[in-house]
Parts: C-alpha cells; structure tokens; sequence
C-alpha cells in the first residue's frame, strides 16, 4: 500500500460514512440517493470501478460518457441542485471513476420524484437511510444555523415555571441568573414583545418527560445478566450527578502510598467520566422523543451511549482533529457558564489523556448508526483464566473503604466480582459444598479452589471441619451481587 496513493489507502479501510463503492455504475436513483446522503451528512466519495470487498477492477465503460450521465442524473434527480466533483483516478494501472459530494448547506437535499418528506436521505455508516421527520427539522434548522433547543416553546407559560434548580446552579457557580442573563444565553426567547421558554431552558429544568437517563451494572461483558439498573428524569444537573454516582459507585478504588499516606483514586479518573457524561447531554438529540441515553458499567468498560449521532456532519476523524460542531448550543453556553466545559472541542482529547496518563486502554470514540458511542476501558487484571475486566467496586459498602484484616488493612475493592459472588453464596449458606458452589458459579473446582484460596489467604474465609464442615465469613461483609 502506497502511502502517496491517498485513495488506495481510503480504500483499504472499507466503506464507510464517507465512502461508498460500486463495481459497475448502478441505475440512476442509487446513485442520487447516495450522493443526496452525503450532502445531507458528512460529504463524501462514491468510487466506481471497486468491488465490495475492496477489489479494484476498474471500468469498463468508456469513462467519458460516464462523467456525462452521472452529471445528468445529478441535475435531473436531486434538488436543491448540489455540486458534485467527478474525475479519474489512476491505481497502479487500474482507472477508477469518483464522484465527490461535500457536505451540502441547503438542507434538506432530497430525490426530486419523490419529494422532502420520504425522498430526504442520510448516511449511517455505510448504508444510506431515509430522514426521520425529525431529521429533517434538524437539516431544516442546520440551513438556517438554528439549534433545537434555541427554539421557542409556546406551549409552556414562563411566569409558571419553577427555576430553583437553576438558580441554584448559578449560585452555586457564583453567578447570578437574572432575565438579561437569560435572554442573552437563549434560555427565554423573545418574540413580538412576548417571552417564551426556550426548549433548552425546558430540558435543563426537566420538564420533558422523554428526558431521561437509563443505567445498567451488567455482570460479565454483555448485557444478558442485570447486576443494577435506575432510570433517572428530572433536571438535566441532578441527572448528571445521579448517572456519575450511579457509575463510581460501580467501580473500584486503587490505593497509592505517598510517604506516610495512602490515597484512593477511581480506577478510571473522575474528571474523565465526568467529561464523557456532559458531552452525552450536551450533543444528544432532544428532537427525537423516543430514545435516551444509556450508561453500562461492564467488567471491562464503562459505555456511554447518545443518540442523535455525531452533529452537523462531523466524522470519527474530525474528532481526532479536535474539531468541534455543538448540537445544542443553549446547552453548550450554559454549562460553559457553569464551569462543566473548559474549552470547546478539547473534551474528548482530554479523556483520552487523562485515561492513557494512568496507563488505562485509549478510550474509544465511535459513530454506530445514529447514536455517539464512548468506551472507557477499565484497568485490566490477571486471573486465572487470564486478562480480565478490573475488580467490581460498588457490591461491598464500607464506609472507610478499608477493610481490617489479620495482617493488615485490605481493600474490599480489590476483590474480584467472582470472589464477592462466592461470599454472597457462603453467607447465604455457610454449608455449601464446593461441588455446588462452582455449579452456581459456571466455574470448574480447579478455578473456584484458587479463589478460596485467596480468601482464605486474605483472611476472608476460614473453613472449619472436613467435608461435613461449613464455611465463616471472617470479616463484616454487607455486600449483594
């Protein structure tokens, strides 16, 4: 692979957002649906003369009267009239033809026989959809450089809202919030002497019932065992600190002895967290009524999931650029009033810093279909089955954090989910053979001896009798899995 052969070397990635291939130019609506996607979206390239599987095969039509039709069909399908590059290029030999979309600022583009309402297309990975009607409103929007929640609301009366909960926020920034303030970051609209809510005013005060926050603690890696679940709704700070508890409460504490003192930290840096959730609220998209955003705490990862996608046509390497296109920008001033964001398009940068700055896996960053995925590995551990998620935290309550043992303090952290699991099962019955025990567990005896073993060793459990005998749990356990 060529490294000044830029094309090739889209090529080899695959089809993406952004790139689309055809082995033979297809019929006239196909290829103005895909153009129209990329206009409505990101830009991008639709290649003639590669196989889906990445083959280059070239064309075998004469070229020019190709560039002739595509130019017809571009006019004679699509409205607004977009602009298109259509040239050739040469790869080792093999001609390729490429037409190149940008991303369009006549909003919505869309298939002219058809008509806005169901010919409007957008990308989604590698697959061109047709535009919900919220979608529309928002392509609509984008054209006219408005975002949603800078909307007015008339159906809410100002005078009757409650806003305690934002007040207190200002003050608690030591700020004031006064109705100049308000008007001035679009949280009160004015029109024909009337002020109205805004939508993001709405939101921020939790008056939209579809506003909510869906959590998860899952055992293993996957979602088919439920460990913890919450929803919360209400006002978007307090679903901010609810869902960051929800997690840390999750996850493990490590200890780090400086001198004479030991200090605890989040096994993923708070500050990371933190910054993933507010860039969740802030770029979500409130337009759409029917879906949330969803937090899973794995033994792996944290995952972070909101929907609407990445906004205004931004890709996964813009990201990487630190470009940045706000969704919500009453939002976005809001909390930058408030102190949750420091600079605009630095946050996702800092996650990644700080998380590789404590040797944890690079967090990933991606665009599935039209929801705005964050991954936030957890430290890895070796057991003896091999690598590992990190050790659950959140099942054992002590409010030191620090459990007093025979030889010493331990952390009650530092005990796997498997080994917290295996004193659940003992408390519940102190009988229990160990036959039973790796039947419950899914384990074999082999690995469920090396966990007993290490409780044993740590001073958790003392096993009194033979194979009649029972099990003590040694120390205060008040833990539920």
């Amino acid at each position: 692979m060529s490294s000044d052969q830029p094309l090739l070397l889209e090529i080899q990635k695959g089809e993406s957002k952004t790139l689309e291939f055809k082995q033979q130019l297809p019929k006239g609506q196909q290829i103005a649906k895909t153009l129209i996607a990329f206009a409505n979206s990101s830009g991008g390239k639709l290649i003639v003369g590669v196989t889906d599987d990445r083959q280059l095969v070239g064309i075998q039509d004469d070229i020019f009267e190709l560039q002739d039709k595509i130019t017809s069909m571009i006019y004679e399908l699509c409205a607004p009239q977009l602009a298109a590059q259509i040239y050739i290029e040469n790869i080792d030999g093999v001609e390729l033809l490429v037409v190149e979309v940008a991303r369009g600022s006549l909003f919505p583009y869309y298939l002219k026989s058809v008509g806005r309402e169901q010919g409007t297309y957008i990308r989604l990975g590698a697959s061109n959809r047709v535009a919900s009607p919220e979608h529309i409103q928002q392509l609509e929007l984008q054209r006219l450089n408005i975002s949603f929640d800078a909307l007015a609301n008339y159906q809410y009366p100002l005078e009757k809202l409650d806003l305690t909960v934002l007040e207190a926020a200002f003050k608690a920034a030591d700020k004031s919030l006064t109705l100049e303030k308000m008007l001035n970051l679009k949280l009160v609209i004015e029109e024909q002497g009337q002020r109205y809510a805004s939508h993001g005013l709405l939101i921020l005060l939790g008056q939209y019932e579809h506003v909510m926050t869906q959590c998860a603690r899952f055992k293993g890696t996957n979602m088919s065992v439920f460990l913890d679940r919450k929803e919360y709704a209400g006002d978007l700070f307090s679903q901010i600190e609810q869902t960051e508890i929800f997690i840390k409460n999750h996850l493990s504490l490590r200890a780090e002895i400086r001198g004479l003192k030991r200090y605890d930290y989040l096994e993923i840096p708070e500050n990371a967290i933190r910054e993933a959730l507010v860039n969740a609220y802030v770029h979500r998209d409130y337009s759409n009524f029917g879906r949330n955003i969803k937090v899973a705490v794995y033994d792996d990862l944290v995952n972070i999931v909101s929907p609407g996608g990445l906004p205004n046509g931004l890709t996964e390497a813009d990201l990487l650029q630190g470009r940045s296109e706000i969704r919500n920008r009453v939002l976005a001033r809001v909390f930058r009033e408030l102190g949750y964001i420091e600079h605009w398009g630095s946050g996702l940068q800092r996650i990644k810093q700080m998380c590789e700055a404590e040797n944890l896996p690079t967090p990933e960053f991606l665009e599935t279909n039209d929801f705005f995925d964050v991954k936030l590995y957890r430290p890895v551990i070796e057991s003896e089955s091999g690598a590992i998620g990190g050790a659950i935290g959140g099942a054992i309550d002590d409010s030191s954090g620090v459990i007093e043992d025979l030889g010493g303090a331990i952390e009650a952290s530092q005990l796997t989910e498997r080994q917290q699991e295996i004193l659940v099962l003992i408390r519940a019955n102190p009988k229990v053979s160990y036959r039973s025990l790796a039947e419950q567990l899914g384990i074999n005896q082999s690995a469920l001896q090396k966990h007993l073993n290490h409780l044993k060793d740590a001073g958790w459990l003392e096993r009194v009798g033979g194979t009649r005998g029972y099990w003590t749990i040694k120390k205060e356990f008040g833990g539920e899995v």
